[in-house]
């Protein structure tokens, strides 16, 4: 069946190519459209407006809603959950952009926003996003399209900073040395703004040596959350206790004899302790990345995998749990790094509203390209290794400090 609505594309919505990729939606899914107006901004802030005639199906008006259009206003649709952990048929599936639902005639802004989770209307009236494991039987669960606006995030037509390449595309030769004074420059206004930096951190870092310089940011003051899988802080202990990543010494690169076990021990002194900041208190670990954590107040998460040995007393071995602890520090950060985590970086990026600005710092392009394939549109890719970049990255931060004449707090 076929339906006619008049829409509304505000905005930046040529540079963004919102308006063509909604023209094109149009025509991918056999509808017709006429437009009955386009106001082209003249100078570079200036936004674009543009009116649509569109006929098509409800699943068409379902796509462009996600790409940013406006539909006539229409009171948001709920069912009940018709069991625990089960949802109506026709449930709306979240993107990560912020949403809107119509509800007794004004926008309300739908909270705790992630992509691939649904909306619960609560007893008070408020839209709040929900993975389906936490959905009860009962929840007025949100459906179809009706009373629903997305707001796709625009491309602005001068690039400020960093963040303003977002949209290009992910290649080893971009000039990855010039983005580091840039990133660099970034992180400083965070830190300066309050704004909380979250890292998402792979077993490379430890491998590689740059886990010096990664204790260095927290001790600056950059790191406000650390997400992270038992393997890093696993090689994070053992190399404070006996100088070795998974028994690789770390001054030669050669693995040890009976080497392979210092993980294991590692594992087994912290469970005798009782915890990572136990271990810390006792002054068993007089130094990482994970003592530095402790004790500067840095909460970190530890989420366990199929593959982990061990696993430390840290670890959260149920994925949803361990979900479900990343987002209570997810909703109130507004940057986040991943360095060389194919699993926990596309797992945390799938939680991140598009608000938060978003670096993937991989060797492998195939992990930044999946992690923005994956839904992750707003992160910004540098292909190269972070073992290298996050050293130069400390020495710029400092660098800026300096010439802003600010003591950096160096140990």
């Amino acid at each position: 069946m076929k339906y006619t609505e008049i829409i509304e594309l505000k905005g930046h919505i040529i540079d963004s190519l919102i308006l063509p990729r909604v023209l094109d939606t149009i025509m991918d899914m056999n509808g017709d459209f006429e437009i009955l107006q386009l106001d082209v901004g003249k100078t570079k802030t200036d936004e674009s407006y543009c009116k649509i005639k569109v006929e098509g199906t409800k699943e068409l008006f379902d796509e462009l809603e996600i790409l940013g259009a406006l539909l006539p206003r229409k009171e948001v649709k709920t069912k009940p959950a018709p069991a625990d952990n089960v949802l109506p048929d026709d449930f709306y599936g979240t993107t990560n952009h912020p949403t809107y639902v119509y509800l007794n005639g004004k926008w309300i802004p739908v909270r705790n926003l992630e992509m691939d989770c649904v909306i619960v209307i609560d007893d008070n009236n408020n839209p709040i996003c929900k993975r389906q494991g936490l959905v009860k039987k009962g929840d007025r669960v949100v459906v179809g399209s009706d009373g629903i606006r997305v707001e796709a995030p625009e491309r602005p037509r001068e690039p400020e900073d960093i963040f303003g390449f977002m949209f290009s595309d992910i290649s080893a030769e971009k000039p990855v040395n010039s983005y580091i004074r840039d990133l660099a420059l970034e992180m400083k206004k965070m830190r300066d703004d309050k704004k909380a930096i979250a890292h998402v951190v792979g077993t490379a870092i430890a491998h590689t040596g740059a886990d010096e310089a990664f204790a260095e940011l927290i001790r600056m003051g950059y790191v406000q959350v650390v997400f992270t899988g038992n393997g890093f802080a696993t090689m994070d202990i053992e190399k404070q206790l006996y100088g070795t990543t998974l028994g690789m010494d770390k001054k030669t690169g050669r693995v040890l004899k009976r080497g392979y076990k210092n993980h294991l021990v590692a594992i087994n002194e912290i469970w005798k302790a009782g915890s990572i900041k136990n271990a810390v208190e006792k002054g068993i670990i007089k130094g990482g990345v994970m003592y530095e954590c402790v004790k500067n107040n840095v909460p970190y998460v530890i989420a366990g995998s199929i593959r982990d040995d061990g696993p430390l007393p840290d670890t959260i071995t149920d994925v949803m749990v361990a979900q479900d602890e990343m987002r209570k520090y997810i909703q109130n950060i507004d940057m986040c790094i991943i360095y060389a985590s194919m699993l926990h970086g596309i797992a945390v990026g799938n939680m991140l509203p598009s608000r938060v600005k978003t670096v993937a710092i991989d060797i492998n392009p195939y992990v930044v390209t999946r992690l923005q394939d994956r839904g992750t549109t707003q992160a910004l890719g540098l292909v190269t290794d972070p073992g290298v970049l996050l050293p130069l990255l400390v020495q710029e931060i400092k660098k800026i400090e300096s010439d802003m004449g600010e003591q950096t707090g160096e140990s």
